[in-house]
């Protein structure tokens, strides 16, 4: 999937993916008044105007960009309705040939970790019958359990050639508490980083690249040079773009030579992009078109430091 995705990247000139995040202030009145009018102010309804607005989104950035992330909590929070709407955002977002990272940041034990990567990467047994469950491309896994929480996905993506996104260092203002601690002279994020590679080492893909990549933040440019040395062959997926602060022009470490290497994403920039003052004009009717403009924006804007 990593050579897929490289792939999609090179083809569209477009080292970006689009958080699919949606908080209900995020969408449109009118489209939560059609979904409130049929289901009511319950969770189904919110799900409802979370999957209308999804859809219209995905339909206007499908060919522009190689990726989506959905951000699994924003579903969570509408229950087993949203759960639903996650699926079927997955399931839609793929049938337009996009690939689907599922932000779901798990980590546990390992038995515990090994059930959630047969949920969002692998198959579940069900009797005699192998059938995959939500079925995403990528998934992000919190590395802070140790080994045996990653081996699990590291052993799901071998057989599944799917891969994983290890949280090095965050884009939050917190994750120096606790990423930033010195251990043995060198920063934690710098050991996670050694252990990202080496895992990826066991699992490569024919483009040279690795199917467990790194998630570094746009907002800790220096410490991205840093983990990009560290990490040669990972793709590193970097949050932080735009609404939290990261420019593009701290993002060209995060690169190798060959214009691979990394993915950026942006979440409310893009689908909440018509609230933006510089994309008023389109209005909220037309929100799908402001989101467009906003990714091919962010694509120009991404081409001047590769």
């Amino acid at each position: 999937m990593i050579d897929i995705l490289n792939e999609k990247i090179q083809k569209l000139d477009a080292p970006v993916v689009v958080g699919l995040d949606p908080m209900l202030k995020y969408i449109p009145e009118h489209l939560q008044k059609k979904a409130f009018d049929e289901f009511g102010e319950t969770l189904e309804g919110a799900a409802q105007a979370v999957w209308e607005f999804n859809r219209e989104i995905v339909d206007a950035i499908c060919d522009l960009v190689p990726a989506v992330k959905p951000q699994v909590a924003m579903y969570e929070q509408f229950g087993v309705p949203g759960m639903i709407v996650y699926e079927k955002t997955v399931d839609y977002c793929k049938k337009k040939g996009l690939v689907v990272i599922g932000d779901v940041k798990r980590g546990d034990i390992g038995s515990t970790s090994e059930a959630y990567a047969v949920a969002h990467l692998g198959r579940v047994q069900v009797g005699g019958t192998s059938l995959p469950v939500f079925n995403e491309d990528f998934a992000t896994v919190n590395p802070y359990l140790g080994s045996d929480g990653i081996r699990p996905f590291l052993e799901v993506c071998k057989k599944e050639k799917k891969g994983i996104f290890v949280l090095v260092k965050t884009s939050n203002p917190s994750s120096g508490e606790f990423q930033d601690r010195l251990i043995d002279g060198r920063p934690l994020y710098e050991w996670v980083g050694e252990q990202v590679a080496k895992w990826g080492e066991e699992a490569m893909g024919q483009g040279g690249y690795s199917y467990v990549g790194a998630v570094v933040g746009a907002t800790y440019p220096k410490m991205g040079q840093v983990l990009r040395k560290v990490m040669p062959k990972a793709c590193i997926l970097v949050p932080g773009y735009g609404a939290q602060g990261g420019k593009a022009e701290d993002l060209a470490p995060y690169f190798n030579e060959d214009g691979l290497g990394a993915i950026v994403n942006s979440s409310r920039g893009i689908i909440a992009a018509y609230k933006q003052e510089k994309y008023a004009k389109f209005g909220a009717e037309n929100f799908g078109d402001a989101s467009r403009q906003a990714a091919l924006d962010m694509i120009a804007d991404l081409k001047t430091v590769r």
